[in-house]
């Protein structure tokens, strides 16, 4: 037993610092508007974890690369919605990290215009989207969203629409009325 002791301890020693760089975590004000937006990314879990205090436009998301979901909590609507990621339209972990690194990017990904409209029936069985997922929606509505084809006439209410945006470069519209507000 006493031999293990001290190869446990040098895995330990070596093996921290190497986990640490696996998780970066940065804040950054919001261009034009008054909050912060703090960026969390744990590349080993594959997830991005965004929450964004700006006061027109509050939310909470979750960037879940493992299964490409993009979850919101969209504190105006009191409801959360759910996304698949479209990896061609998103910008990938790697992106993320070196902007969160403040390293320059040859480019960002172009996801400007992105809209997505709420589809009527609401998610039933949350715990099948991860536990984060699940903790951050809890005790809220939520429902699947669907992204527009682009070039496709919108059918809704634009007032209706939330923005959300992480960094510079992922600016989405979450368009439609959400069923029972």
């Amino acid at each position: 037993m006493k031999y293990l002791i001290a190869p446990s301890i040098l895995v330990a020693f070596f093996l921290t610092p190497s986990l640490a760089l696996l998780d970066i975590s940065d804040s950054h004000p919001l261009d034009g508007s008054v909050g912060t937006q703090s960026i969390r990314v744990n590349a080993f879990r594959g997830m991005v974890s965004i929450r964004d205090n700006n006061v027109l436009s509050e939310w909470d998301g979750i960037l879940d690369y493992e299964n490409a979901l993009l979850a919101a909590k969209l504190f105006s609507k009191m409801a959360c919605v759910l996304a698949k990621m479209d990896p061609s339209a998103f910008p990938t972990l790697d992106d993320i990290i070196k902007a969160l690194d403040h390293k320059p990017l040859k480019r960002y990904p172009s996801t400007h215009g992105l809209t997505y409209t709420v589809l009527p029936d609401r998610v039933k069985n949350l715990a099948q989207y991860g536990v984060s997922i699940k903790e951050m929606c809890r005790d809220v509505p939520t429902y699947f969203v669907q992204q527009q084809k682009e070039g496709s006439a919108l059918a809704t209410n634009p007032d209706s629409c939330s923005e959300i945006q992480l960094l510079s470069f992922l600016g989405l519209s979450i368009c439609g009325e959400i069923p029972g507000l």
